[in-house]
């Protein structure tokens, strides 16, 4: 079981003619992603060669799902196309869009989001700004790696993509159903809540993993979530603990504003819920393993 991408999505590739697009997939393919097709008006009708796979190119997003029933995108496209790229994934209505461009403005987030709520947020928008989403021995759509974690029963939500790859190779023994990484943008589509409630939902999904960052209040405002709405067993991991005030670490969502938004400030709210939090990644993953160990 996974939450969003499962072993029947078929995905397509905003992008896929790109270098990275190229690259990335070639990558997802050899992890058993069924991707189905590219997306590029100026080759449409054209194929791409991967491996001895024969990807056709279209036109639009809608051309591509009409023709291959793709359900889900991965965008790779430059900064300034981001915004455009999207929308015509919204306009097609297309279940999930991975955003995976970092560099994207706020001001284009917020409207394509903007944009997509007004549409009836049709599309689930995960990103921008991030490593994607893997439901492992399933389907991966991004960018991240396929090989260092195995199939399990532990959740993954991410702000941060690297630490995304840390706690999965740590817990790479337990495994895990569906890893997200949400991207740490001030602005993203898919948050901390909306995973942890697909998580709560997920039979097959026991106890969850909740990654976060400094900066804003979106740790917070997922630890009154836990309160009221999450069962499963949660257990956090907040980067940024020495991290200055006022300055700007990593992310462009990372920022602390006077005494908002600290790791310690975060770290208290989630244990204030029941949530145990680790002071390092690999503590992290000790307080998971014990957590499943007995179950």
């Amino acid at each position: 079981m996974a939450i969003w991408l499962t072993k029947d999505s078929k995905v397509i590739v905003q992008g896929m003619t790109g270098s990275e697009g190229m690259k990335h997939t070639r990558r997802m393919l050899a992890a058993g992603t069924t991707v189905v097709g590219g997306v590029n008006p100026r080759k449409a009708g054209t194929t791409v060669d991967f491996d001895g796979t024969e990807l056709p190119v279209f036109a639009s997003v809608a051309d591509a799902m009409k023709e291959t029933g793709a359900d889900v995108t991965v965008i790779f496209v430059p900064p300034q196309f981001t915004k455009g790229a999207v929308v015509e994934a919204i306009d097609a209505e297309i279940p999930l869009a991975v955003v995976i461009t970092e560099g994207v403005p706020v001001h284009d987030t917020a409207s394509f989001w903007a944009y997509n709520v007004a549409k009836g947020s049709k599309t689930r928008i995960i990103g921008p700004n991030c490593p994607g989403i893997a439901s492992p021995g399933a389907s991966n759509a991004g960018i991240i790696p396929a090989d260092i974690t195995g199939t399990g029963r532990i959740g993954l939500v991410s702000k941060s993509g690297t630490l995304t790859y840390q706690m999965m190779y740590e817990l790479r023994d337990i495994g895990f159903s569906t890893c997200v990484g949400i991207g740490g943008d001030p602005i993203i589509g898919t948050t901390h809540i909306d995973a942890l409630a697909a998580f709560e939902a997920d039979p097959e999904t026991d106890a969850i993993v909740m990654i976060g960052e400094i900066g804003g209040d979106a740790e917070e405002r997922a630890a009154e979530f836990i309160k009221t709405n999450v069962t499963k067993p949660v257990v956090g991991y907040i980067a940024g603990f020495t991290a200055p005030p006022g300055k700007t670490m990593g992310h462009a969502g990372a920022i602390i504003s006077g005494s908002a938004g600290t790791a310690e400030a975060k770290k208290e709210a989630l244990e204030a819920v029941g949530v145990k939090v680790g002071k390092t990644p690999t503590e992290t993953a000790r307080l998971m393993r014990e957590i499943m160990s007995g179950r």
